[in-house]
Parts: C-alpha cells; sequence; structure tokens
C-alpha cells in the first residue's frame, strides 16, 4: 500500500481534554494534502451488569447533539492511567458502582477519520455500591435496563451513541 508522507504538523487548539492539529501529508502520488486532527489520550466505555441481569447506563446531556443520551458509563485517562484504572474509576463516578470484576473485551478507533482516540471495553460484574464524587461538569441519572432489552434497543436504532453500540457489540457473548 503507498504510503503518506509527513510534511508538517501545527497546533491549533490545546484544549483541556484535547488537542486539534494540522498536519500537512503528501500523498502516494505526490500531491500535498491537509488534516485536522483531535488529538486525545484515550478512554473507556464499561457495560457493567448487576447480579439480576441488568446493564447500568446514565443518561446525561450531551450538548454536541442538543440532547439527552442514554449511554454506557463512559471516561477519558487521566493522563497516562491505565485503562483497567480509568475504567474502575469511572464506573465509580457515573453509577457510584465498584466492579468486583472488570474484564477487558476490546478496543476500538472512535472516529479514525479526525481523531487519535482509542477506547478499551471493559465488562464489569459483582457490582457493588461504593461511589466516587462526579466531575463538576457530569449531570448523570443512572438506569437499568435488562441486557436482553439494552440489546434490543441499540437493534432499533433507539441508541444513537457510537460508544455503547460499539461496547454492546463487544459484550454481547457475555450477556
Amino acid at each position: 500500500m503507498p504510503s503518506f508522507e509527513l510534511l508538517k504538523t501545527e497546533t491549533l487548539l490545546q484544549g483541556r481534554a484535547l488537542k486539534i492539529r494540522r498536519d500537512t501529508l503528501k500523498t502516494p502520488d505526490g500531491r500535498e494534502t491537509k488534516f485536522e486532527i483531535v488529538e486525545h489520550g484515550g478512554s473507556v466505555v464499561i457495560v457493567p451488569v448487576d447480579g439480576d441481569g441488568n446493564l447500568l447506563f446514565v443518561r446525561q446531556y450531551r450538548h454536541a447533539a442538543g440532547m439527552d443520551m442514554l449511554e454506557l458509563p463512559a471516561g477519558t485517562r487521566d493522563g497516562d492511567e491505565p485503562f483497567e484504572e480509568c475504567a474502575a474509576r469511572e464506573i465509580r463516578e457515573e453509577t457510584g458502582m465498584e466492579a468486583g470484576t472488570l474484564k477487558h473485551v476490546g478496543s476500538f478507533y472512535l472516529a479514525p477519520g479526525y481523531s487519535t482516540e482509542y477506547m478499551g471495553v471493559f465488562l464489569a460484574t459483582d457490582l457493588k455500591h461504593n461511589p466516587l464524587e462526579a466531575d463538576d461538569d457530569e449531570f448523570l441519572s443512572v438506569e437499568k435496563i435488562p441486557a436482553k432489552e439494552a440489546l434490543a434497543m441499540a437493534e432499533r436504532g433507539e441508541m444513537p451513541d457510537a460508544k455503547s453500540l460499539a461496547a454492546l457489540l463487544m459484550a454481547r457473548a457475555y450477556l
């Protein structure tokens, strides 16, 4: 496969959780093109399963989408925080539950056309109440949905959150 050559990189924005850069590349046929890339340190999405076979979802307002969304708990790594430690922290912050068992079931790039964000997917079981304080900008409500119904909702297109859909697909064999 022909390769692209990086000619130049410039930072356009340094934000709290991400950086936006513009890369100038030489294409395999010799032309120059530019790509705007969102640099992100990685994140996790968790599929929490309670003792009754319910999945714990969070409902929260997502400003970019302009609506409240039902999603699996998720969050951004703190620096070089290991993915599993991030998952253990995020489930406590977002649902108030601690996972006795966390199993890595897969990973994926969220939007590789413009972002470096890589997400680890974890199945969380043996849950017990042990909350951590939520982030200042998070206003969440937890909803329990039977696993079979959550999968049916995803299949019917009633869950427009890509990370939740991917995580459900990766965890399906365990549900």
